[in-house]
């Protein structure tokens, strides 16, 4: 199997002093699992201050430098697929897309083709020398939005540096059941859910989770929050949202059980009953070009089916 690795160097915050390698690899390691950075400990890709560690236990310290030799799988055995894409950004360093709900990210187990990265191989071949075809992190299927792509070696380790700096600022819309008040911060650690591994919960010994949301509009039953990532774990918003009793509205995993609204137009109903996904959507992105440092700030408009819910609900309060 053909692969891609760059060499990566981390300082061990405070916040992560005594805590495990494999836990404090995993947090450093922006949309990496920890069964992947477990495998890189047993597999020798993994040093601290120069030295070699296998122990995935092992105990690290504030200011400790954990030296990584990742190998993920090369872009280069999927193969390219021409595939329409809104480019919203394009220039020799990086570029923005605009995914469409419904658009799977990488390909996988049971889908090997018709995904972003297939069609990404095809608008610019040389991304096969990336991981994952240069895309710095991802969306979920049914969740629409913007996306950052690097174009090559440098610019990829250095927009992965930012993002997992958290200098990278990623805005989503949602549309939630219940009447928000206010907005808050969620500070809930995430972790697979323990009897069904496709979803996710919150849980004591999972990984930091940060999440901030405000109010954008509010009616009776239902909200629009525009909501902010501080970290970027799997399935994030949607659960740390459901923690908080405001599912999001269509969410086939972790929405409310039921599509109606009692009292409701047939208008109204017709388009809570036909909205088959999560009402969420990455409509702004601000980051560093990253090799000139001019700051690149994107939108997207909310795409047309979202739209079209939130008209159905009327004016907002």
């Amino acid at each position: 199997m053909s692969t891609s690795s760059d060499i990566r160097v981390f300082e061990v915050p405070e916040v992560l002093s005594g805590a495990r390698l494999d836990r404090a690899l995993a947090e450093l390691m922006v949309d990496v699992s920890r069964s992947r950075v477990q495998r890189w400990i047993q597999d020798g890709r993994v040093r601290i201050d120069q030295a070699l560690i296998t122990n995935q236990r092992a105990a690290v310290q504030t200011g400790q430098h954990i030296e990584v030799d990742p190998v993920f799988e090369a872009a280069v055995e999927t193969a390219p697929e021409a595939m329409p894409l809104e480019v919203v950004h394009e220039d020799d360093d990086c570029l923005v897309i605009n995914k469409p709900a419904g658009l799977v990210v990488h390909p996988g187990a049971g889908q090997p083709r018709g995904t972003l990265q297939n069609a990404l191989l095809h608008h610019d071949p040389q991304l096969q020398q990336l991981p994952r075809a240069g895309l710095i992190h991802r969306l979920d299927k049914l969740t629409s939005g913007l996306l950052i792509i690097a174009r090559h070696p440098e610019a990829y380790h250095r927009l992965s540096q930012a993002m997992q700096a958290r200098s990278i600022r990623r805005q989503y819309q949602a549309l939630v059941w219940g009447r928000v008040i206010a907005g808050d911060r969620i500070d809930a650690p995430l972790g697979r859910h323990p009897q069904d591994r496709t979803r996710f919960a919150v849980r004591r010994d999972g990984r930091h989770a940060v999440t901030h949301y405000r109010v954008r509009s509010r009616w009776a039953h239902h909200s629009l929050l525009d909501v902010r990532l501080e970290t970027g774990r799997t399935h994030q918003i949607r659960v740390h949202l459901q923690s908080r009793g405001f599912p999001i509205v269509g969410d086939p995993q972790y929405g409310r059980r039921g599509s109606g609204l009692a009292g409701a137009t047939d208008s109204l109903q017709a388009e809570l009953h036909g909205f088959r996904r999560q009402a969420l959507h990455a409509f702004e992105l601000g980051f560093e070009q990253p090799m000139t440092g001019e700051s690149i700030q994107l939108r997207a408009p909310l795409p047309a089916d979202f739209q079209a819910l939130v008209a159905a609900l009327g004016p907002p309060e």
